[in-house]
């Protein structure tokens, strides 16, 4: 095996540790979806992020993390019928959320150490891998940030923290996925292809969108109005510019939230589907053209999903499920985006 050989496979170690660390982050952000839906998020009163690894294994243990939450807004006025037994039914979704945090610190950190060791990562290399441990920690604290936000007063969590707790956790994974694809794909040419701003345009299209879901999953906006395509009787709802200053209706008024939502992602479909039509004419790789089949499909399959959701009153399995499939359709965006980087 010559050096380039030697090298080429080192890379592709490094980028298989990435590529599992998205796949955790990936199931990280469907949790964590599937713990807002059902209510679990604020179940769990304190933070302790080293000493919190064990959860409650003895009744006396259980009952004192019961007494945490009584003391809460959730608890007082969302959930006063509850007992022990009901309470550990959202316990497990928060607890299994905040475990698989830690283990992704761990199966990050861990590999990182032995490929700084070896010398699979080269030093002038390190401080992009120190940065994507220090964004993972940061997101553990963002996400407890989040938390307090319904500890006081209000039990509900504030969608503004929410969405950044989501659009954090993108960035992360987008990240560590554009690193893993640098890896495996090491760039050819140097000049950029002539599609790489549309697909950028699109890719930033498609980030919006999901931003949008952060304050629609924050507002619970998604069970106002669940008719498609009209809202109730009308194309446009009444109250849609109810709050002043009329800047806040984007993000705290729920009716907007969803219209907003709704317009951002047949928008989106159609740029896709716009996208693909004119690429099939143009200079694109293999690797592209699969991507970019890859990329409308999905599209598809998102709106499909999200109207879906909408009519049935956002069900926890097609919400967390419309969820999975906005982040699947991120990467497919990113997976274009960087396969056209160079040309």
């Amino acid at each position: 095996m010559d050096d380039n050989d030697a090298l080429a496979a080192r890379n592709r170690s490094v980028a298989r540790w990435l590529l599992i660390c998205c796949g955790l982050v990936f199931i990280m952000v469907v949790l964590g979806g599937v713990t807002r839906l059902t209510g679990s998020g604020l179940s769990m009163a304190d933070w302790r992020p080293l000493l919190g690894w064990l959860p409650p294994l003895s009744e006396t243990q259980w009952q004192r993390v019961f007494e945490l939450y009584q003391q809460s807004p959730e608890f007082l006025k969302v959930n006063s019928h509850m007992d022990v037994a009901a309470f550990k039914n959202i316990f497990w979704l928060e607890y299994l959320h905040r475990l698989l945090g830690r283990i992704i610190g761990i199966v990050f950190l861990l590999p990182a150490i032995y490929f700084f060791a070896r010398g699979f990562i080269k030093r002038t290399e390190w401080p992009k891998y120190l940065l994507m441990f220090v964004l993972g920690g940061l997101q553990g604290v963002l996400g407890w940030y989040m938390v307090k936000s319904g500890l006081v007063d209000v039990p509900h969590v504030s969608q503004y923290r929410l969405t950044a707790h989501l659009v954090a956790a993108f960035a992360i994974y987008a990240y560590m996925f554009w690193v893993a694809m640098s890896l495996i794909f090491p760039a050819s040419g140097e000049r950029r292809h002539a599609w790489f701003g549309k697909a950028l345009g699109l890719t930033t299209l498609i980030s919006v969108t999901i931003v949008s879901g952060g304050f629609v999953a924050g507002l619970k906006a998604g069970k106002s109005y669940n008719t498609f395509p009209m809202m109730g009787d009308d194309w446009v709802p009444p109250g849609i510019m109810a709050l002043e200053p009329y800047w806040r209706n984007f993000f705290d008024n729920a009716t907007t939230v969803q219209f907003d939502h709704r317009v951002l992602a047949i928008v989106t479909l159609i740029t896709v589907v716009t996208f693909w039509y004119k690429s099939r004419g143009a200079d694109l790789s293999a690797r592209s053209r699969r991507a970019t089949n890859a990329l409308l499909h999905t599209a598809l399959l998102q709106v499909v999903l999200g109207i879906t959701t909408l009519l049935l009153a956002v069900p926890v399995f097609l919400g967390a499920l419309h969820q999975a499939v906005a982040m699947l359709l991120f990467t497919v965006s990113l997976f274009v985006l960087h396969s056209l980087r160079r040309t």
